[in-house]
């Protein structure tokens, strides 16, 4: 079994634990309110557990709202934004 792996970006502002299972590797974790900008090197399906984030998607003008239980995806190398107006918990599934 692997060691579940823990990562920390933006100053200890946005925390996960990553693992490795049947339904291949996701990642788990929090963010503090800000506003943070993500790459891909991979296609990410992003879904909030708790709270909500405000998402500027690749090719997009605009931003979206996503609240619990919603989840959007970004594909492989690609960059997105992020608002965080309360802390907010999301799950990401990797492929």
């Amino acid at each position: 079994m692997a060691e579940l792996s823990v990562n920390s970006y933006f100053d200890n502002q946005v925390k996960s634990i990553a693992l490795e299972n049947n339904e291949g590797v996701s990642t788990v974790g929090v963010m503090a309110v800000g506003e943070y900008e993500f790459g891909t090197s991979q296609r990410e399906y992003m879904t909030v557990v708790s709270g909500m984030l405000t998402v500027k998607l690749p090719g997009s003008e605009g931003w979206v709202e996503f609240k619990q239980n919603e989840t959007f995806i970004v594909e492989a190398n690609q960059s997105f934004g992020v608002k965080v107006n309360e802390q907010t918990a999301y799950h990401c599934r990797y492929e």
